[in-house]
């Protein structure tokens, strides 16, 4: 009996042994399942946020308009989405609406239209634009009111490799008529002939291409 009653003691020890490895073994199994939990979210922001570093600095640009330059296309404090890849394989057209390093001071960025094309001379008359001494001015339906502040006497040859911008809002708009000066007022040269340089935008200072207005209301930028 006492024989027996040994037996039983060291099996019920033994099992409690069991059990309690066995438990422990669940607590190890739950720590790891955590741990794999949180790491996969760890490693899902990661990818999320090297994955937007990569599309922000390579693919898109997501910008907000600081002025009135670009009404009624572009409102003050609209949001919206450019394209770096846009002039990847293709140039730059007329009317495209684009975002430049600004050529007086390249840590600040503009968004202007296009006007004028390499080797193109570019004349405006009387609030009309003419291109290469053509008889008929370019169509402008995009202006949101008649242009008269600064909307004559102008003549524009574009370098090679370069491009003209105007805002639309041209009454207001600070553009290409008027870098030249605004070079000789930031002391960036003092030389008249060589201010002239800075009329004009490198297409190597073209960030985008303007694509979607996001907020506050949605626009694709197809024929602008």
């Amino acid at each position: 009996m006492k024989r027996e009653r040994k037996q039983k003691k060291g099996q019920e020890d033994t099992a409690g042994v069991l059990q309690e490895a066995e438990s422990q073994d669940g607590k190890e199994g739950k720590k790891r399942s955590a741990v794999k939990e949180i790491m996969s979210y760890v490693w899902a922001m990661a990818a999320a946020f090297i994955a937007a570093t990569l599309i922000s600095h390579f693919v898109l640009i997501n910008a907000v308009i600081p002025s009135e330059s670009m009404e009624n296309l572009l409102h003050k404090k609209d949001r919206l989405f450019g394209c770096r890849l846009s002039y990847v394989l293709e140039e730059p057209k007329r009317y495209d609406v684009v975002m430049f390093k600004y050529p007086v001071d390249e840590e600040t960025i503009y968004i202007k239209r296009v006007i004028g094309l390499p080797g193109e001379t570019v004349e405006i008359k009387k609030g009309k634009i003419y291109i290469d001494h053509a008889k008929e001015p370019i169509e402008e339906d995009y202006l949101p009111e008649k242009w008269v502040d600064r909307n004559t006497g102008y003549t524009f040859e574009v370098p090679d490799g370069c491009y003209l911008m105007l805002g639309d809002n041209r009454n207001i708009s600070e553009d290409a008529r008027d870098w030249a000066q605004c070079a000789l007022d930031a002391g960036v040269t003092t030389d008249k002939k060589e201010a002239k340089n800075y009329t004009f935008v490198h297409k190597d200072k073209i960030i985008a291409r303007a694509i979607l207005k996001y907020y506050p209301k949605l626009h694709l930028f197809l024929d602008v």
